[in-house]
């Protein structure tokens, strides 16, 4: 089976067409050797693979003979990643969740305007401040008096 087809095949990428291009830009890898599309594999070829800069390594078990589900997955491809590898992938992934939470998007013009009210302050809280003045430079007049 062709490498590009293998790929899909074991869902590694969601079409053929993005397997070829990643085969193209030598990000797969058969035995240390970058490869072309049509590189055939067999059983017991070590695959790497640079994806979402991660390195991953897969071992073939078995070669499918066409497009399956994941559950079937791990009965067809042997996971020798580094767990090192996924760390990385799991603190990058909570480095995006701080800013905003998924699927939320861009602030609506409706949360910039709250935004802008909340750093801004309420008119109130102006008064207090001018109190506060009016406090601290009577204390300040009887300090020069004595």
């Amino acid at each position: 089976m062709r490498i590009d087809k293998f790929l899909w095949c074991v869902r590694f990428y969601k079409t053929r067409s993005i397997a070829t291009d990643e085969i193209k830009k030598n990000r797969v890898s058969l035995a240390g050797q970058t490869v072309k599309s049509s590189r055939e594999v067999k059983d017991g070829d070590l695959i790497k693979i640079r994806k979402n800069q991660i390195d991953y390594q897969i071992k073939i078990i078995q070669i499918p003979k066409s497009r399956i589900g994941p559950k079937l997955v791990p009965l067809h491809i042997e996971d020798r990643t580094e767990k090192e590898q996924y760390e990385i992938l799991k603190l990058r992934n909570l480095n995006q969740e701080h800013y905003r939470n998924k699927g939320e998007g861009r602030p609506t013009k409706k949360d910039r305007r709250e935004l802008d009210g909340f750093t801004a302050g309420d008119s109130n809280s102006d008064m207090e401040n001018s109190d506060w003045d009016l406090f601290f430079s009577e204390v300040d007049d009887d300090s020069k008096e004595g």
